[in-house]
């Protein structure tokens, strides 16, 4: 009986959402009480410099926060209504406000997924709550992406590519979402609203008028990001064991190489465009791209890499038995291992930095999800 009841309670949406959310006030006070917030200290230092007319894109930022601040200056302009609450409440509404919208952004996926939604759901929740206790804005990102997907597939070609210029004006990665707008409807058009919207939001600093340019951050900003620490080994594939001293020092090659590959794959095969299933497993190959080929990723950045593999995952109409395999590899790697409560962190240190088999695993996974989308199979639209 008690095994039915715990399983009842992992089989509903409503049960593991409100587990979660109740996991997400209990992580932020704790690390608001013990000071440890660190990212979210400087998601709001940033924003209180650049009110007040002085660049947070210096070195001497970095050395007062042991960190970088890698977002743009439209952020810091977006974050102000998140900035003026009392500095108790800040946290929690930019944590619960994420937990919250990413559920949402799973939620709403197209009708496709409505028999998988509760396992994606479940299968992010861990990393889902390592960032939240990070503060990552990774989280946004994320779920920026699977909004966007949603409303493209819906139609709402404004909104999505709105959401998509919002991600890359913030933390530029997320403009590659842009590539997805050919496969659309009226896709000159949605081109034209993201030449709009990117101007728009790229001149949002100029609110601030307490810098005589404001739009000179952007250089400051570039600035710092080609000098950004790239001597510890982050956890992505340009950085893995055996691979670091080859692909490192020609990362900018490596990644446009990659890149380049995609686009052949994706253009010679133009006859799929109109398959959803398709369409999932290029978005799923973007997700996985910018963060595998990233020269800072680190383990809860993954949360974008996991959900674009998930939405090419549940798609495929049969799984092999290897597939399954490093399915709950990827979920142990990335869930199980980085949480400390359910894992030594020495443990996890010393299998990720002996193996790399978080790394391997993704990467392993993100080329058959290629397979999946290039494989000289017949496709259908279903």
């Amino acid at each position: 009986m008690k095994q039915n009841k715990f399983l009842q309670f992992w089989n509903s949406p409503q049960c593991v959402f409100w587990f979660g959310f109740v996991i997400a006030i209990v992580a932020t006070l704790l690390e608001v009480v013990r000071a440890r917030n660190a990212n979210y200290i400087v998601y709001q230092d940033a924003t209180h410099l650049f009110w007040d007319g002085i660049t947070p894109y210096t070195k001497e930022f970095v050395e007062a926060h042991g960190r970088y601040f890698l977002y743009s200056p439209a952020f810091n302009v977006i974050f102000f209504p998140i900035f003026m609450l009392p500095s108790w409440l800040g946290p929690f509404v930019w944590n619960l406000g994420n937990y919250t919208l990413f559920a949402f952004a799973i939620k709403t996926l197209p009708e496709r997924y409505n028999a998988y939604k509760h396992q994606i759901f479940l299968f992010l929740l861990p990393i889902l709550l390592q960032s939240v206790f990070c503060y990552q804005y990774n989280i946004t990102v994320c779920y920026i992406f699977l909004f966007a997907y949603s409303l493209l597939e819906r139609g709402k070609g404004f909104w999505a590519v709105l959401l998509i210029m919002l991600s890359a004006c913030t933390k530029i990665y997320g403009g590659i979402q842009l590539a997805m707008l050919l496969m659309y409807p009226r896709q000159w058009r949605n081109y034209g609203y993201a030449l709009l919207c990117g101007m728009a939001l790229f001149a949002l600093p100029a609110v601030n008028t307490s810098f005589d340019n404001p739009l000179t951050l952007y250089n400051d900003m570039a600035t710092i990001l080609t000098s950004h620490n790239t001597e510890v080994d982050y956890i992505g594939l340009l950085y893995a064991r055996g691979l670091k001293s080859i692909l490192l020092p020609n990362s900018i090659i490596v990644q446009a190489v990659v890149l380049a590959l995609l686009a052949v794959g994706f253009f010679t095969h133009y006859s799929r465009w109109k398959c959803f299933r398709f369409r999932a497993q290029c978005l799923a190959a973007l997700m996985g791209y910018i963060i595998l080929f990233s020269d800072a990723p680190e383990t809860h950045t993954y949360i974008i890499a996991l959900a674009g593999y998930q939405l090419a995952f549940w798609l495929q109409p049969e799984h092999k038995w290897y597939d399954w395999g490093l399915f709950w590899l990827l979920f142990v790697n990335f869930n199980i291992l980085p949480t400390d409560v359910l894992c030594p962190p020495k443990v996890h240190e010393y299998i990720h930095e002996t193996f790399w088999l978080d790394v391997y695993t993704f990467t392993i996974c993100w080329l058959r999800t290629i397979w999946w989308a290039v494989k000289p199979k017949s496709f259908t639209n279903a």
